[in-house]
């Protein structure tokens, strides 16, 4: 199954984007279970897919069948800005929260309650999944990403800058999942070229350094296209 899991090392390492060109690479549609950071953007913040609760929040889970692929993105979402960037299909988001903080803070401030057992991916094949910052944020104040990643035992990318701090960023968050025996399908660099410390992740880390993406000043769908096929290789990922 060719599935995977969109993490990184940090906040604006570039999981959006890099998430965009895999699912253009392979043909993946795309799921963001957690989406925060919609202030203006949610009439009513909370779980998706039904009519709001009393306390101003959808209660209801957003389907996850094929059918539920032709749902609208939101203006400013990930998924509308990987549909924009490769044309990709999106899943609902399972939880749609105002404020761009950690998911755990942006529920609590809205009075939601994320429900762990309803953060099942959608049952579609070929997948990616994108994660919230890096691997340690907290979904709730009892689960981080990498537990729910564990929980899935889906493969996890793990997205990294290739600058300065990038080592000691990259080896914690490896460290990370490894310690909670979530299968690691290699590294993605974004940003401009360093074939050291892309090297030095690789061989201490004992991982698969899988490409890199270079920053692009025209951010669109045939340069991200045109770069994902020029830097990565589509059988990595079958």
């Amino acid at each position: 199954m060719a599935r995977f899991v969109i993490t990184g090392t940090g906040t604006d390492v570039g999981k959006t984007v890099f998430a965009a060109g895999l699912c253009g690479l392979i043909g993946a549609s795309y799921w963001k279970p957690v989406q925060s950071g919609l202030a203006g953007n949610v009439p009513n913040p909370g779980r998706t897919g039904e009519a709001p609760g009393s306390h101003g929040a959808y209660t209801g889970r957003a389907p996850t069948t094929p059918a539920s692929l032709t749902d609208v993105a939101q203006p400013g979402s990930d998924r509308a800005e990987v549909a924009r960037l490769s044309g990709a299909p999106g899943h609902p988001e399972t939880w749609m929260l105002r404020e761009p903080l950690s998911p755990h803070r942006a529920a609590e401030l809205e009075g939601v309650t994320i429900d762990m057992d309803a953060l099942t991916p959608p049952d579609a094949d070929p997948l990616v999944i994108e994660g919230a910052g890096g691997v340690l944020v907290p979904v709730t104040r009892q689960v981080l990403y990498a537990d729910l990643f564990a929980r899935w035992q889906i493969p996890v990318v793990l997205v990294a800058s290739t600058g300065l701090g990038t080592i000691s960023h990259s080896l914690t968050a490896l460290e990370s999942l490894r310690a909670r025996e979530v299968p690691v399908h290699g590294v993605a660099f974004v940003g401009d070229p360093n074939d050291d410390n892309m090297a030095t992740i690789g061989q201490l880390g004992r991982v698969r350094v899988l490409g890199r993406l270079p920053i692009l000043p025209d951010l669109d769908r045939a340069t991200l296209a045109e770069a994902m096929a020029r830097n990565f290789e589509r059988a990595d990922f079958a």
